[in-house]
């Protein structure tokens, strides 16, 4: 008599991965062996797609499809782990049941949906889209309207967090959208993700997300603009810190430019000061749309566009501790 096979880990995932598919949708048990895993695909594979990818592959054990595309990052762990590579968006679209977003803001995701070889020309009824890129909300709501129009679903989905978190799965996620489809990808975005919150209807997700990084880049401008003037007043930057965290200037800000203040170590926060400038633009153009207030919002953007002209738009935010210096010392 031939002793029956214990299950791999593999086979152990892809079993529990089933009957979380099954608990989303509310499908008897029974039923769980006619059920094909979700199948996703990714757009967007830089510093906080491969976390994302990764995160799906092996914490989720998803089949994943990958656009190729030259600012992905090295893909050969991916591949490794069963990944599969695509040559456009809709060829993304063929091999996926839920596409996830992840790209630097609302030109490229319009591209990626509405070009030539975009997503809705090979859309498929039911597909769902989960948008985690920043973007303006005006241009979210006019994209999630375009996939309804091709028979799919969109849910808005930007990150909070860091890269670090994407590697760890361990991001954090505003959504908006409608409650059914946010049901329906549960497990997917349970892979890379610590938190899931959904903040309302389409748009809603981007317009918490463009708050949030104001209130976030708003903070560590300020931090670098301080810490560049204590640094040309001869304080010591170890106290300036110490200083501001037993008081009014504590929190995670702080924490986060720490390093690049004390030490010059730039690299605990790597988000380019490019990318923080789109992200400001975008609060601007979201505040002048709602009629709100943005005095304090056009001073932080001049305040970051100076240093984009001065060619530092790849370097990180936390560097700007150095780059707002009087006089700047040597790269």
């Amino acid at each position: 008599m031939v002793a029956k096979r214990g299950k791999t880990a593999v086979e152990i995932q892809a079993t529990e991965q089933q009957i979380m598919h099954a608990a989303v949708h509310q499908r008897p048990a029974c039923a769980m062996n006619e059920m094909t895993m979700l199948r996703v695909g990714i757009i967007g594979v830089g510093l906080m797609g491969h976390g994302i990818a990764k995160n799906v592959l092996v914490r989720g054990g998803f089949p994943l499809a990958f656009l190729d595309h030259p600012g992905n990052q090295p893909m050969d762990d991916l591949i490794g782990l069963g990944a599969s590579a695509c040559k456009s968006p809709r060829d993304v679209a063929d091999a996926s049941d839920v596409i996830i977003l992840c790209v630097t803001g609302s030109p490229q995701v319009e591209a990626i949906l509405t070009g030539t070889t975009g997503v809705l020309s090979r859309l498929r009824k039911g597909t769902i889209i989960v948008d985690c890129s920043t973007a303006l909300p005006e241009s979210t709501v006019r994209m999630a309207a375009a996939v309804q129009a091709a028979g799919g679903h969109f849910l808005d989905a930007p990150m909070t967090r860091t890269a670090r978190h994407a590697e760890e799965g361990t991001l954090n996620l505003l959504v908006g959208g409608e409650e059914a489809d946010l049901r329906s990808v549960r497990a997917v975005l349970a892979s890379f993700t610590e938190g899931v919150e959904h903040v309302g209807s389409v748009g809603f997700g981007h317009r918490l997300k463009l708050l949030h990084n104001y209130v976030s880049i708003g903070f560590m401008a300020l931090l670098g603009e301080a810490a560049a003037h204590a640094a040309d007043a001869g304080i010591d930057p170890a106290i300036f810190v110490d200083v501001l965290a037993k008081g009014g200037g504590a929190g995670v800000a702080l924490q986060r430019m720490a390093p690049a203040i004390a030490t010059a170590d730039a690299g605990a926060v790597p988000f380019f000061i490019d990318n923080a400038l789109k992200d400001i633009s975008y609060y601007q153009t979201m505040a002048s749309n709602s009629g709100a207030s943005k005095a304090i919002a056009d001073g932080v953007g001049t305040a970051i566009a100076a240093v984009v002209e001065s060619g530092h738009g790849q370097a990180y935010i936390s560097d700007l501790a150095r780059l707002l210096r009087k006089t700047k010392p040597a790269a």
